[in-house]
């Protein structure tokens, strides 16, 4: 286990899991719940074009504790900036969260962001008082002009939403790290429990992540191994790994052997 003082802290509220885990996808309501318990993430992201609002009928919000769990409403599916701000007020006014995560599209292939259209949905959202963590590009010039909006967080991907790839590019990932200072989340692209601790390897402050647990043929067992993942990613980053030799260097000293 991580240390007690070592939190995540976005937007002023700490957090003691690093993993955010998305609710889509699953074969069932049953199943999101446990992986969700299993996961040991305490923010879980909630696409409100997808979910039922009426309360009435059976909704994947009766499976999520509010207690337990911080929503973060995410505004998946949005193709422009005034989509992506007409779906975060709808999400705080049916009393989910003002903490939502950013995701305007640019098109259906790629799901990519449209950074323009992020950019500016992002200043409105903060102006509205709401805490913004932006899906976006690994551009380290976006996520500071990101940051300079009042953005709590950065979200650059890993690789394509739901491809698995991992990370494609660990190089933009680092500059973005040296030259923001509000925490940075590797969102899209995880597909096992290595692609996770190397995020946390290069020192992300979390990682984010849907279709690598919900996909999986054993999502229970992949949402526990995602959990352990983060944790060990992040305690490898805190120790300080060794430095990269090109010639070997003997693991038993040589001085003092009496021969």
């Amino acid at each position: 286990m991580t240390s007690n003082s070592d939190k995540l802290i976005i937007g002023g509220r700490e957090f003691n899991s690093r993993l955010m885990v998305g609710t889509g996808k699953y074969a069932s309501f049953e199943q999101t719940a446990r992986a969700l318990e299993i996961s040991g993430a305490e923010i879980i992201t909630v696409a409100v074009r997808r979910v039922n609002l009426d309360r009435s009928k059976e909704s994947l919000l009766d499976y999520i504790d509010p207690r337990k769990y911080t929503l973060l409403p995410n505004t998946a599916g949005c193709y422009t900036a005034d989509d992506a701000i007409r779906t975060c007020r709808l999400a705080r006014e049916a009393g989910m969260s003002d903490f939502v995560k950013l995701e305007v599209l640019g098109d259906e292939k790629t799901l990519f962001p449209d950074n323009e259209e992020l950019l500016k949905a992002a200043k409105v959202l903060v102006s509205e008082g709401f805490t913004v963590l932006p899906y976006c590009s690994d551009d380290v010039i976006l996520c500071k002009k990101l940051e300079d909006i009042g953005c709590a967080a950065v979200m650059p991907l890993g690789a394509p939403i739901g491809s698995g790839l991992g990370i494609r590019n660990p190089y933009n990932i680092k500059i973005i790290l040296e030259n923001v200072k509000v925490p940075v989340i590797v969102d899209a692209g995880v597909g096992s429990a290595s692609d996770a601790a190397i995020a946390m390897e290069l020192g992300c402050d979390g990682v984010l992540m849907n279709t690598a647990i919900a996909g999986a043929q054993d999502p229970i067992a992949m949402a526990e191994a995602m959990k352990l993942a983060v944790i060990a990613g992040r305690l490898s980053y805190k120790a300080g790994r060794i430095p990269r030799k090109l010639y070997a260097n003997a693991s038993s000293p040589l001085d003092g052997l009496f021969l």
